[in-house]
């Protein structure tokens, strides 16, 4: 490269039209908010939602920003480049729908920065009307919990047969899977550990209820069956 190109990439001055610069990110904002409220309301993430989706918008927003900035210089582009091979981001993304969430915002704010507003628009809508899709049209139940639940019951008493077999038809009673894990009884001490996938979640928290009603001195841990080992 001569000295002319290099000078002319060094010292290209980036032009940004202001108008077109806050309409971008007025149309950031607004895609993102509206992400971020499908995220809180259809998503199934166990995580808390509201605390993972506060920074949507500012993540949207900071994505059009930066591509509105480096989008009509070489040399911005490759400093940015060089910025993020340094910078290492780290987030706790437990599940793959919170990634998913996460692209379809850098994806928002990257078409807003390089002033595609309609054709982000319509895309973000329309992958929003295909998690309303799934959610009320594909989904048989509107919340419905399909992982295997880890249930461990402790009562500090010997109980009787009867009594596991009560607790074990109750189980099976809100739940359309039950997989027997392990049984420990000592004279103080009964230790029951099932798997189950429930039909509806709040109704884990139900039969609890009742088992810790009738064995006072009981212990339940509620745990992903693979987050739990017994």
């Amino acid at each position: 490269m001569n000295n002319e190109n290099f000078n002319f990439f060094a010292n290209q001055s980036v032009q940004i039209d202001l108008g077109n610069f806050i309409i971008s990110l007025i149309v950031a904002s607004i895609l993102s908010l509206l992400i971020q409220f499908f995220y809180i309301k259809f998503s199934s993430t166990l995580s808390n939602r509201i605390h993972f989706s506060k920074n949507f918008i500012v993540l949207g927003v900071t994505t059009a920003i930066i591509i509105m900035i480096v989008k009509n210089s070489l040399a911005l582009s490759l400093g940015l480049v060089g910025a993020l091979s340094i910078v290492r981001f780290r987030a706790a993304i437990k599940e793959p729908e919170e990634l998913i969430y996460l692209f379809l915002i850098i994806a928002t704010g990257l078409g807003c920065g390089a002033g595609q507003i309609k054709i982000t628009i319509v895309g973000v809508l329309f992958s929003l009307f295909i998690i309303y899709f799934y959610y009320f049209v594909l989904s048989k139940k509107k919340i419905e919990y399909s992982e295997l639940i880890n249930l461990a019951i402790i009562i500090d008493q010997d109980i009787k047969e009867e009594e596991i077999t009560k607790i074990i038809n109750k189980l099976k009673s809100i739940s359309t899977e039950l997989n027997f894990v392990s049984l420990s009884k000592t004279e103080n001490n009964t230790s029951l550990n099932i798997d189950i996938r429930p039909k509806e979640f709040t109704e884990i928290i139900k039969i609890t209820d009742i088992i810790n009603k009738e064995f006072t001195k009981s212990k339940i841990v509620v745990a992903r069956n693979n987050n739990l080992a017994l």
